[in-house]
């Protein structure tokens, strides 16, 4: 007996079974035969009209002959086959029938207002074909050709409408959340641009609720001034909320935000606390220290540890001094022989006091535990107090000194950390040391990650042209980092240098595809103004015998990629750009 299947279609319904068991003047024949449904299992049909639909999906699913629907557990196996399918296509016409409409959901309230001015009509045709292209290339981007990849281009764009204070289109306000939502490095400039209809909007669809935890969240807060919405909010908001909240209310009164902080702290979770603990990294002040001081007792290790770095980035706290303690008491000059240099003798212990200060025990796989407790010492402790232990020399003269016992990879990476944290731009330009010099004989790390950190330190202008030297001496290959912490767009001699390296790596015959990276930082970040010069480097040269097969037609391509990628980017500038007044 074969099983039948539960009834999922409208085709059900329409059966002449089920039409004969509804029809007034259908009547089960008195000599059922096999080949008449109606006549079979009419009767049954209606037996089964009182069955709940529940039983006869369960009947269909394991079979008729296993499981027999209710009034046909007496009948032959074809009877209640088909006395199944008449009584469900009974039961799908009745409950199409009597569908109920579903209860009316409450109005949602206004979207806000939003003052800003609106776009002009170039740029909002602009922003629509930018996020239609993302949209059509499913938000991948990657592609070849010598068109320009809109989708790379969607960040800067954003980035200059914001500049200059434009609201987004209504219209356009899904297809942004939907790219931000795919995309986390569009999200701060998006939400921005979106601005509180955006916000507003996002609140009414489940996959924009990113936008509410990550958003200012200005357009979401009680007026600031008003300090018993603030305590309501603060006491029964959501957390993207609060943290929201909190952020404002210190860009507004340092001191009333920790007082807000401090009366939910003992509540409050440890994963809430930490993040908590952070946001007072933006503004960090002498005027934090009490609370961070406190902080260093709690019970969750991880807000401890975050903590003790806020503490350690301000150089005249007390945790600062303990650390500068421990650190001068490993580190000093060297007392013997004729050349200076510097004597080191890590710590042999790890004592609570230490550990409370936020130094971590346990070193990670590989580490030496003595060298990694001197790291976290050197790197906690004020760079104002070695030139004193180092008799007056300042910061290029003590990381030029030789040090002992091949204890100089680790003091100087800690140097480097420190002057990260400390954002300490002498420290971070002697560390660094020439642009010329290899990395590997360089005075501080010969991490490029740790170099590109360093070089966020240093003010804009003399970032570029650090990095501008670097890739003149040693080419692109080690110099992606390096060029993603320069100031966009890039400044001219930077802009130049980079332009001459890949000049040369095509001359040269390199392999093209190894620098698919660069070139596409060099169409996010070179100045449009540069296209008129770069004409000449789209044409395809002949190609030298050594040169990989079709590699000057990879590199005129890509050219004229970044020609054309430059002009748009000028266009849209000017599609941007505010109306003169008058």
């Amino acid at each position: 007996m074969p099983r039948t299947a539960a009834p999922t279609t409208p085709a059900a319904s329409t059966s002449t079974s089920a039409s004969s068991a509804t029809s007034p003047s259908a009547s089960p024949s008195p000599t059922p035969t096999p080949s008449t449904s109606t006549s079979t299992s009419g009767g049954l049909a209606d037996g089964l009209a009182a069955t709940p639909w529940e039983d006869l999906v369960t009947s269909a699913l394991l079979g008729t002959d296993r499981r027999p629907p209710g009034a046909a557990s007496g009948a032959g196996p074809d009877r209640a086959a088909s006395a199944l399918l008449d009584a469900a296509a009974l039961h799908t016409v009745r409950r199409r029938a009597g569908l109920l409409p579903a209860a009316a959901s409450p109005r949602p309230a206004p979207a806000p207002d939003d003052p800003r001015p609106t776009l002009p009509e170039a740029a909002r045709g602009r922003l629509a074909q930018l996020l239609a292209d993302r949209a059509a290339a499913g938000g991948s981007g990657g592609r070849r050709g010598t068109a320009p990849d809109l989708t790379e281009l969607i960040p800067q764009w954003l980035a200059t409408a914001n500049q200059h204070g434009y609201r987004a289109p209504d219209s356009t306000l899904p297809a942004l959340l939907d790219a931000a939502r795919a995309r986390t490095d569009l999200r701060p400039q998006a939400l921005e641009f979106a601005g509180p209809r955006g916000l507003w909007l996002a609140g009414l669809n489940p996959e924009w609720k990113f936008a509410l935890r990550g958003a200012s969240g200005s357009a979401l807060l009680p007026t600031l001034t008003d300090p018993e919405a603030v305590r309501r909010l603060w006491e029964e908001g959501l957390f993207a909320e609060r943290v929201a909240l909190l952020g404002a209310v210190r860009a507004r009164d340092a001191d009333a935000a920790r007082a807000l902080l401090a009366t939910t702290w003992k509540t409050e979770r440890a994963e809430d606390r930490l993040m908590f603990v952070d946001s007072l990294r933006t503004g960090l002040s002498g005027a934090d220290e009490e609370f961070l001081e406190q902080a260093l007792a709690d019970r969750s290790r991880n807000v401890r540890a975050t903590a003790a770095e806020l503490l350690s980035a301000l150089p005249g706290s007390a945790l600062a001094h303990r650390m500068a303690d421990r650190a001068l008491s490993c580190v000093s000059p060297g007392l013997t022989g004729d050349e200076p240099f510097v004597a080191v003798e890590a710590p042999h212990e790890c004592d609570a006091q230490m550990q409370r200060d936020g130094v971590v025990a346990l070193p990670p796989s590989g580490r030496g535990e003595r060298s990694w407790w001197l790291g976290q010492l050197v790197e906690a402790s004020p760079l104002s107090v070695w030139p004193a232990r180092f008799g007056g020399r300042g910061a290029d003269e003590i990381v030029a000194l030789p040090v002992a016992d091949g204890w100089g990879e680790e003091l100087h990476a800690a140097w480097c950390r420190a002057a990260v944290r400390q954002h300490d731009a002498e420290w971070a330009r002697a560390l660094l040391g020439p642009p010329s010099t290899p990395p590997s004989n360089g005075p501080g790390t010969a991490s490029l990650a740790e170099r590109a950190k360093l070089l966020a330190v240093l003010p804009p202008g003399e970032r570029a042209s650090w990095v501008a030297g670097f890739v003149a001496a040693h080419g692109l290959s080690e110099a992606f980092q390096l060029l993603g912490v320069c100031p966009v767009p890039w400044a001219e001699p930077l802009g130049r240098s980079v332009v001459d390296a890949l000049d040369i790596a095509r001359d040269a015959g390199s392999y093209p595809w190894s620098f698919s990276g660069v070139m596409g930082l060099a169409e996010r970040c070179l100045a449009p103004a540069e296209a008129h010069r770069l004409e000449v480097l789209t044409t395809t040269p002949a190609e030298p015998a050594d040169a990989s097969p079709g590699a000057n037609g990879y590199w005129s391509e890509a050219f004229q990629r970044l020609v054309s990628t430059l002009r748009l980017r000028a266009t849209m500038d000017d599609e941007l750009a505010p109306a003169p007044e008058g």
